[in-house]
């Protein structure tokens, strides 16, 4: 099998403990993530060889970042040196009825101010199978814009099947901007993964009959959505995860995917979570969904290997989803016990 690539900016986390606000914290927990990133692990941890490309500094926080990947096997002999600064978020967790806070301090990383020149996409590409990316890398600047589209070409001259997270993040741009870049960038791709809110974003696409906030879900809206999307750039396959958002604690979590081959919608079965840490959950997901296509999994497994693998990641703290194959596929068989392993 062949490796799969994945692209975007890797991030210092910085957290208060426990779910202490901004505002009374005096020491943050230190640590890493990214969704392209945290794909890359997910799919390290199931086995698959997966590289992670992006634009770090030589600096010893740069190298903490790469180390913190090279602990799980993912490959990072691809990673760009250069530039001055690693990006970093600030995440606040939710509790109860408090939502979770995330803020952004990007501005000048590494991979913000990369060129297309920074990266040989024939060179990575070679021996490559699968290649994914979200929506919030090039929401990071023009010039990214333009990388991630170099990317997708070369993908496609390789025989590469391409995936991307909308992922829309009204913090890094408009959503005229995103419209604008992700219709160029969507061309390229055969496998969308969207949420409730990143189809009507970007592109306008809403399910009807649905709120979120309420938590209700129509799935007659959702297959709409997907066909819509389908229709749109031809995609080979367009995944929906559905979350009802109970409270920052407790949530419904679901997905649907469509294949547009044979014109299957596949709903998933649904997981009242407990969250210990949601940030990552739909990079998890992401994660699941391409180990499941690339080993030959059905519509219907697919999709439920993938949700399972995205609510074993809500139990774990930080952007990584640290589970095993047969952790999740014990989840998807209908072992949801939590019960002590022995």
């Amino acid at each position: 099998m062949g490796k799969v690539i994945t692209f975007g900016e890797l991030m210092v986390r910085l957290q208060p403990y426990n779910y202490e606000r901004f505002v009374q914290a005096d020491h943050l927990e230190f640590s890493f993530g990214g969704g392209e990133a945290n794909v890359a692990v997910s799919l390290s941890n199931y086995g698959l060889d997966a590289a992670f490309v992006t634009r770090l500094p030589a600096h010893a926080i740069g190298q903490a970042a790469v180390n913190s990947l090279r602990r799980y096997g993912v490959d990072t002999s691809l990673i760009v040196r250069g530039g001055d600064r690693v990006g970093i978020y600030y995440n606040e967790k939710g509790a109860s009825q408090r939502g979770s806070v995330c803020i952004y301090d990007r501005a000048h990383s590494a991979i913000q101010e990369a060129r297309t020149s920074d990266f040989n996409w024939d060179q990575i590409f070679d021996g490559a199978e699968w290649f994914h990316f979200t929506g919030i890398t090039p929401a990071l600047g023009p010039n990214v814009v333009d990388i991630c589209r170099e990317a997708c070409k070369a993908a496609k001259a390789h025989g590469v099947k391409i995936s991307c997270d909308l992922n829309y993040r009204g913090k890094l741009w408009t959503r005229e901007q995103a419209r604008a870049a992700m219709s160029d960038l969507c061309q390229y791709v055969d496998v969308c993964i969207s949420n409730e809110e990143d189809a009507k974003d970007v592109f306008g696409i809403e399910a009807e009959a649905t709120d979120i906030y309420a938590g209700e879900i129509n799935r007659e809206g959702y297959k709409s959505v997907a066909r819509q999307l389908a229709d749109k750039f031809g995609f080979e396959k367009v995944a929906i995860t559905l979350r009802e958002s109970h409270s920052a604690f407790d949530n419904g979590w679901s997905a649907m995917l469509y294949d547009t081959a044979s014109g299957e919608y596949c709903f998933s079965k649904k997981y009242e979570l407990h969250i210990i840490d949601r940030v990552g959950g739909g990079d998890s997901f992401g994660g699941g969904l391409i180990y499941s296509l690339l080993t030959g999994k059905s519509t219907q497994a697919a999709v439920e290997f993938a949700v399972a693998a995205s609510a074993l990641k809500h139990s774990i703290e930080g952007d990584y989803n640290m589970v095993t194959v047969s952790e999740v596929e014990k989840l998807a068989g209908g072992d949801g016990s939590g019960r002590i392993q022995r």
